[in-house]
């Protein structure tokens, strides 16, 4: 009997763990679930070793696509935007003003580059304390997660 094809929210796991793990090999630190300052919300917002940004938007079906017209919005805080999509993804329908990752399995390719366009210096430098500040808070309630929920109940509070 054949697997069940997996769910697209499981599928977008599977891309977004891939796409990570690329962003990795690549030498880029990865960071998911990032809120930008337009309130979109970036799937994975990559800092390169050379402090470029690269938004990877990872994409669950065709139906996610179809759905989801912001991708134009996430220009505005990368230097670099990516759509990561599975194998089975019909490519041809992707914007070429984004790159291309494709993921299979536990592995992704960068199939198509993505156009430069850099950030302005002053937007740049707010992104990057952004990511980092998130960064470092996720550290923390990973570190320690009943004394960063205390000092959240605490902060409500007052």
């Amino acid at each position: 009997m054949k697997p069940a094809a997996p769910s697209f929210p499981e599928r977008a796991t599977l891309v977004r763990r891939a796409s990570a793990r690329l962003c990795l090999a690549l030498g880029w630190v990865p960071l998911h679930e990032v809120r930008l300052p337009n309130h979109r919300r970036a799937d994975i917002l990559a800092l390169r070793g050379d402090g470029g940004m690269v938004c990877i938007e990872v994409k669950s079906g065709l139906r996610d696509f179809q759905t989801d017209g912001k991708w134009p919005e996430y220009l505005e805080y990368a230097d670099a935007l990516y759509f990561a999509v599975d194998a089975d993804f019909p490519r041809d329908i992707l914007p070429v003003e984004a790159g291309l990752i494709v993921a299979h399995g536990r592995e992704a390719a960068i199939l198509r580059e993505a156009p430069e366009e850099k950030l302005p210096p002053a937007r740049r430098r707010a992104l990057l304390l952004h990511c980092a500040r998130l960064a470092g808070s996720r550290l923390a309630a990973h570190e320690d997660p009943e004394g960063v929920a205390e000092l959240a109940a605490a902060l409500r509070i007052e």
